[in-house]
C-alpha cells in the first residue's frame, strides 16, 4: 500500500501532546516553529495529524505509563490511517524519551522517533531520515538521546507564530543540584545558560509577536550565568534589569528558582526593578532540615526563612509559591509537622505539593519508603492547610483596586481572563480588543482559585 505523506508535501497536520513544566510548553512550541518550515500546521487532535509529538516530562508520578498508554491510542489511530493509505509519524521527547529510549523502542515499535530534550533542534532532519525508509527500515526507530557539545538554541530558527500576552522564555536548562529525589540531572543535563544578547533578540521578537510579558525559565533558573555583551557572566539580577529596559516588555516573572542561588543582584532586582512582579515561585520541598539533607537540598529551614525575610525587606508585598514533596523515605510525624509549621510561617498563595514518588536510578529510590496510606492522610492535611492559606489570602483582595493585564477571553460571552501582578487569574468583562491592555480593576469577589471584579478605570493604561 502507498502511503501519502512526502517530504514535499504542504499543509501537513501536527499534533503536540504536552505534558510537565512550562519549559516543556516552551519546547513544544519550538518544535512546531521547527517544522512549520517543513509545511506542518498545528492542530488539535491527533486523529487527523500526519505527525504526532508527545513531549514528556519524568517528574510527574507514574509518567511512563501515562506514555505508553497515550502511545497505545495513537497507535490505532495509525493504523486507521495506514488502512486510508494516509501515514502517521510518531515522536516520542522530552525528559522520559532521554531516560528510557531503548525501552520506548523495545515496547512501542509503532514510534518512528525518540528525542531527548536537547537534541529536538535535529527533528526535520530524523523525520527526513524516516520518510526517506521503506519497508522493514521503518521498523527501527530514529533516536538521539545525547547531550551534545553545541547548544541546541543556535540551530532554533525565530517563531512566526503571533504569541500570547505573555511567553515563555527559556534562559536557562539543566540542573547541577542532583537532589536524590529528581532526575532532571540525568534528563536534562548539567546547567547551561544563554547568553544575555541572545535572550535580548527572542525577547524582542517576542515582544514585536504581542507579548507584553515574558516569564522567564529554567531548571534552576537563578542559577543563570550567562555571557553579557562585554564578555562578562552575570546573573539573573542583571538579566533582569536588561529585559526591563526593552521597549514593550510590560511585566517580568521567573521560575522555578532555588533556595541556595538567590544572590545580592537578584534580591537589588525584586526591590527595585517595578516591571518584577510582586510573585516568586519558590521550590522548598519539605520543613525538615533532616528530610532536607536526605534530599541533598543543601539548604536548612533557616536558610528559606531567611531568603524570605530578605526579599520582604525589599519589597513588602511580595507574596509567594512554593513545591512540597510529602512522605519522602525516612520523613516522621515530627519532621511532617516541622513542614506544616514553615507553611504557617511562610502564608503561601499557592502551591503544587505531591506524595514522594520513586523515580528510578534516583538515590531516594533505594530509601526505605514511607507506607502509602501514611503520604496520603499527610498530603491531604498538608493540602486542607494550603487550600485555607490560599482562600484567605484572596479574601484580602476584595476591595482593592488592582492593574489587570487582560491575556484572552473568557468562557463565557462578553467575559474577559487577567492576571493580577500577584499572578492571580481575574475574570472581567469586555471584549476581544481588550486583551494585550492593563486595567485598573475593582476585585468584588473572591473565588477559590482565581478572583472577579469591574474596571474602575475606563482609560486603558498603554501596554
Amino acid at each position: 500500500m502507498s502511503l501519502s505523506h512526502s517530504p514535499h508535501s504542504l499543509n501537513k497536520n501536527l499534533f503536540i501532546s504536552t505534558y510537565g513544566c512550562q519549559m516543556n510548553v516552551y519546547d513544544s512550541d519550538r518544535m512546531a516553529d521547527l517544522m512549520a518550515p517543513h509545511g506542518y500546521v498545528l492542530v488539535d487532535s491527533p486523529d487527523q495529524a500526519d505527525m504526532v509529538i508527545i513531549n514528556t516530562c519524568h517528574i510527574r508520578e507514574k509518567a511512563s505509563e501515562k506514555l505508553f498508554s497515550e502511545l497505545g491510542r495513537i497507535r490505532e489511530i495509525k493504523e486507521d490511517r495506514q488502512q486510508q493509505g494516509k501515514a502517521t509519524l510518531i515522536a516520542v521527547t522530552g525528559c522520559v524519551a532521554q531516560a528510557e529510549g531503548d525501552e520506548i523502542k523495545r515496547r512501542a515499535p509503532c514510534v518512528d522517533i525518540v528525542l531527548g530534550p536537547q537534541a529536538y533542534h535535529r527533528l526535520p532532519e530524523l523525520v527526513a531520515s524516516v520518510e526517506r525508509k521503506t519497508g522493514h527500515q521503518r521498523k527501527t526507530a530514529e533516536m538521539d538521546i545525547r547531550f551534545p557539545v553545541v547548544s541546541k538554541f543556535d540551530f532554533l530558527p525565530e517563531t512566526e507564530r503571533r504569541q500570547g500576552v505573555s511567553a515563555f522564555l527559556t534562559v536557562q536548562e539543566g540542573c547541577d543540584k542532583f537532589c536524590t529525589f529528581c532526575v532532571v540531572p540525568y534528563t536534562r543535563g548539567s546547567e547551561y545558560s544563554r547568553s544575555v544578547e541572545d535572550i535580548r533578540k527572542e525577547a524582542k521578537h517576542l515582544v514585536a509577536l504581542g507579548a507584553k510579558e515574558l516569564v522567564l525559565l529554567g531548571q534552576n533558573v537563578n542559577a543563570y550565568h550567562g555571557v553579557n555583551a562585554s564578555g562578562r557572566e552575570v546573573g539573573l539580577g542583571v538579566l533582569i534589569q536588561e529585559l526591563a529596559s526593552l521597549d514593550g516588555v510590560k511585566r517580568i516573572r521567573y521560575m522555578t528558582s532555588h533556595p541556595r542561588d538567590m544572590d545580592d543582584e537578584l534580591y537589588h532586582a525584586h526591590a527595585h526593578v517595578d516591571k518584577l512582579m510582586p510573585f516568586l515561585h519558590l521550590p522548598v520541598q519539605s520543613g525538615s532540615n533532616k528530610i532536607l539533607e536526605a534530599m541533598n537540598r543543601k539548604h536548612t529551614r533557616e536558610d528559606y526563612l531567611r531568603v524570605i525575610e530578605r526579599l520582604l525587606e525589599g519589597r513588602p508585598d511580595l507574596v509567594f509559591s512554593s513545591d512540597f514533596i510529602v512522605g519522602f523515605p525516612g520523613e516522621t510525624e515530627r519532621d511532617f509537622e516541622d513542614t506544616l509549621d514553615l507553611v504557617r510561617r511562610v502564608g503561601f498563595v499557592q502551591t503544587y505539593s505531591f506524595k514522594y514518588s520513586p523515580r528510578p536510578g534516583t538515590p531516594g529510590a533505594l530509601m526505605d519508603q514511607v507506607p502509602e496510606d501514611l503520604k496520603q492522610e499527610r498530603l491531604f492535611e498538608l493540602q486542607s492547610m494550603l487550600k485555607h492559606q490560599q482562600e484567605q489570602h484572596f479574601k484580602t483582595y476584595v476591595g482593592q483596586t488592582m492593574d489587570v493585564l487582560v491575556e484572552s477571553v473568557g468562557r463565557e460571552p462578553g467575559t474577559l481572563v487577567g492576571r493580577t501582578p500577584y499572578a492571580q487569574v481575574t475574570h472581567l468583562l469586555g471584549g476581544p480588543d481588550c486583551i494585550g491592555q492593563e486595567y485598573k480593576v475593582l476585585i468584588e469577589r473572591a473565588l477559590s482559585n482565581s478572583l472577579s471584579g469591574r474596571v474602575v478605570e475606563e482609560n486603558k493604561r498603554a501596554a
